[in-house]
């Protein structure tokens, strides 16, 4: 995302204007964006005309400020629509008329706060940060079923699903299973081919379960070779094969774990969020009164200063209840001050996901709590 300016003060009124630049992106402004904010921004609109043969309608285009009362957003289109109360004069809307405004990639606005808490200025920075950016790309494969998915520091998106319907093989079926086998992977090559930017990715990583993976890397590199596919001869060291259960995303945390992976992209926020969710779930074995998960035990052990490592999900955040959002963000302070780690997990990655299976909240303590483990302490989330 590129910053164009910003003047805002933390735990103060602000504005930022940006331009989100590709589908992750998106991602963080849904996530910074709540009710009651103020967004400016560029919309088209049909007006009637009146002409000599009557009336007509044109789009034009109006430059809009509006009172968010609502937020969609459609991941697949990288896309996010706001609905509420227009608060700029103009000759085709009426001042404090209902209308939508979308926000798109390459497309500038302005974001205006009443107050900018340290976990909004923390994901501005994170969004505005060149070197965050999908660096890892992932074909989960088995026989007749692929999914390419991009993995970011905050998202991980499916670019690509390809699905066929292969003969058995066996009998005179195995001349169809062979061509059918032949046209699957050669639809899959295509995908790869359209969707991963070899100037970003670091690395492609083909998973599956069986030999379904290693005969379409050898399928990859010879077609590579054959068509002349630059981008994939060039970088043919950075495409690897590792072991998963299935071809679907919830595969995809399996593959993040292997250490051959993490080595490639130890440098992303995605793969120390892998791995603290693999030290919680291995302390929560091993002790589990040094390893607690839900609101309430959570924030009492953060009471006691017993927080070693804070693992929430950026799913509490994204609520308009301002003294629950202020106490998760008063938490994570607290933790950092406290000489704590604070992970904030993305929803859209495979261990978002599993983490909001445990409430959205979990930690790892420095020293067990096993009075409070027998407690009954219920919060809201």
């Amino acid at each position: 995302m590129k910053l164009i300016h910003q003047s805002y003060v933390r735990n103060g009124a602000g504005e930022v204007k940006v331009v989100p630049e590709e589908a992750e992106d998106m991602w963080h402004v849904f996530n910074l964006v709540r009710d009651g904010d103020r967004v400016t921004g560029t919309t088209f609109r049909k007006v009637a005309k009146e002409s000599g043969t009557g009336a007509e309608s044109e789009r034009v285009k109006i430059r809009l400020t509006l009172q968010v009362e609502g937020v969609e957003f459609d991941p697949e289109g990288s896309s996010i629509r706001l609905k509420g109360r227009n608060l700029t004069e103009c000759e085709h809307i009426k001042l404090g008329a209902y209308h939508t405004l979308e926000l798109e990639p390459q497309r500038a606005f302005s974001l205006a706060k009443a107050c900018w808490d340290s976990l909004d200025i923390e994901r501005l920075r994170s969004a505005c940060d060149p070197q965050a950016s999908a660096d890892l790309a992932a074909l989960l494969i088995t026989e007749g079923l692929a999914h390419l998915c991009l993995v970011g520091s905050s998202t991980t998106l499916v670019r690509a699903k390809v699905e066929a319907n292969l003969p058995r093989k066996r009998g005179a079926a195995v001349a169809g299973y062979d061509k059918a086998w032949e046209k699957f992977m050669d639809q899959v090559l295509g995908a790869v081919v359209r969707h991963v930017d070899w100037s970003v990715v670091k690395c492609l990583v083909i998973a599956g379960p069986g030999f379904a993976k290693d005969t379409f890397k050898a399928y990859l590199e010879a077609e590579a070779v054959r068509r002349d596919v630059r981008p994939l001869v060039e970088n043919k060291a950075s495409i690897i094969t590792a072991q998963a259960s299935s071809a679907y995303k919830h595969s995809l945390k399996e593959v993040l774990a292997l250490p051959a992976i993490a080595g490639k992209i130890k440098d992303t926020k995605a793969a120390r969020q892998v791995a603290a969710l693999q030290e919680f779930y291995a302390m929560l074995g091993a002790d589990s009164s040094r390893a607690f998960y839900g609101p309430g035990h959570v924030l009492a052990a953060a009471e006691l200063g017993a927080v070693q490592t804070l693992l929430i999900s950026d799913k509490l955040f994204r609520i308009n209840d301002v003294a629950k959002r202020k106490k998760y963000a008063d938490l994570v302070e607290a933790v950092r001050e406290a000489g704590g780690e604070a992970l904030l997990f993305s929803s859209m990655h495979v261990s978002g996901e599993q983490l909001n299976n445990l409430s959205g909240i979990a930690a790892v303590l420095r020293f067990p709590l096993p009075e409070l483990e027998d407690q009954d302490i219920v919060e809201e989330v």
